[in-house]
């Protein structure tokens, strides 16, 4: 693993996305790269694939006015690097039976990302 590699692409990828660059996001990513999103224990999305993943990104872009994702701290676990994240966003559109646009949100979660070939191939997010 070369550490300070991986760490590059992690960097490059949380900027792409603080900025709504599905493109740069994706710059950064394998082909076959793995994407899953935990909230509460419960997976709520998924993907297999650039072309997965970059329908699901650009579906979160559409929901959000501003979102920014800040590395609270970047470990080497197993494998791969564990970032803690603390993120943020503003809604863009009313979620039925939910918050409102406009609604400003925070979490803090993890980021764990797997390398192959110098790209990422794999994404868990936790909150």
């Amino acid at each position: 693993m070369n550490d300070s590699l991986e760490r590059g692409l992690v960097a490059r990828y949380i900027d792409a996305y603080n900025a709504f660059d599905i493109d740069g996001m994706l710059a950064v990513l394998a082909p076959d790269v793995r994407f899953e999103n935990w909230a509460g224990g419960e997976m709520t999305a998924s993907s297999d694939g650039i072309d997965a993943f970059r329908a699901l990104a650009e579906q979160a872009k559409e929901m959000f006015s501003q979102r920014e994702q800040r590395i609270a701290s970047l470990a080497v676990a197993g494998d791969g690097l564990l970032a803690r994240i603390d993120w943020r966003g503003t809604l863009a559109v009313d979620i039925p039976g939910g918050p409102q646009a406009g609604t400003e949100l925070a979490l803090s979660g993890e980021s764990e990302f797997g390398f192959a070939g110098g790209r990422i191939v794999r994404i868990v997010d936790r909150s």
